[in-house]
């Protein structure tokens, strides 16, 4: 058995094992338990009563967090000439087309999203080989194929994220960052779940949310009473 660190076991000290806590409580717990000495990232995992090799038991969806993650998001929209500058108004960090589209043919991946519009799909679609198996490529479902380039790259940057449910039923997600106050953490954990049972399949059966933990980067996980989400 591998030694327990000096932080991990402060951390440990902090839970009550077995304990399930009410949303409030993790809030604050995961702030107590993550010793790390940069501004960690704030997760929720959510088991879900779902097949997901099943389609019409998917969970995929896109939620805007009243308090963003907290994470600098780099964008790279992929439009046409005369969309250039309103890319580049609303924040957008690379903007622009054919040069682009050539860098990422050649292993180019240094941004988190790519936002672009319905008339250059054709151009951008060959990219999937590259942007697919890192979770970048553009999809209508997720807003980031678009004619409105603005305010899909507006939303991105205040705090817009997509998720779906892996092969284990579980849907992973940053919700923050250590720094943020509890209150903002319980914030965005209660609008992030409000999504996922918005987008309860109506093909899932039994219990849909089996359980719910909140963790930081390195933290232990600290499970959550579903019902905590509920005002």
């Amino acid at each position: 058995m591998g030694r327990i660190t000096k932080n991990k076991k402060l951390a440990l000290e902090k839970l009550e094992e077995g304990k399930v806590y009410s949303l409030e409580e993790a809030a604050a717990l995961v702030k107590e338990v993550t010793f790390t000495k940069f501004d960690a990232s704030v997760d929720i995992d959510v088991r879900l009563g779902v097949d997901p090799r099943k389609a019409n038991q998917m969970v995929r969806g896109v939620v805007s967090l009243p308090h963003g993650t907290g994470k600098e998001v780099r964008v790279l929209a992929l439009v046409t000439p005369d969309k250039e500058a309103e890319a580049k108004e609303a924040g957008a960090d690379y903007a622009g087309l054919d040069d682009f589209i050539e860098k990422i043919k050649g292993g180019w991946v240094d941004f988190d999203v790519v936002i672009t519009m319905p008339p250059v799909m054709g151009k951008v679609g060959p990219l999937g080989r590259v942007l697919g198996p890192r979770g970048l490529m553009p999809n209508p479902k997720s807003g980031t194929v678009t004619m409105d380039i603005g305010k899909a790259i507006a939303e991105v940057k205040q705090g817009k994220i997509d998720f779906k449910v892996d092969k284990f039923g579980i849907v992973h997600t940053s919700i923050g960052k250590v720094s943020f106050d509890a209150g903002k953490i319980a914030d965005n954990a209660k609008e992030f779940m409000a999504t996922i049972n918005k987008l309860k399949p109506t093909a899932a059966k039994g219990t849909y949310v089996k359980s719910i933990y909140l963790s930081s980067t390195m933290s232990p996980g600290i499970q959550v009473e579903p019902k905590s989400f509920v005002d």
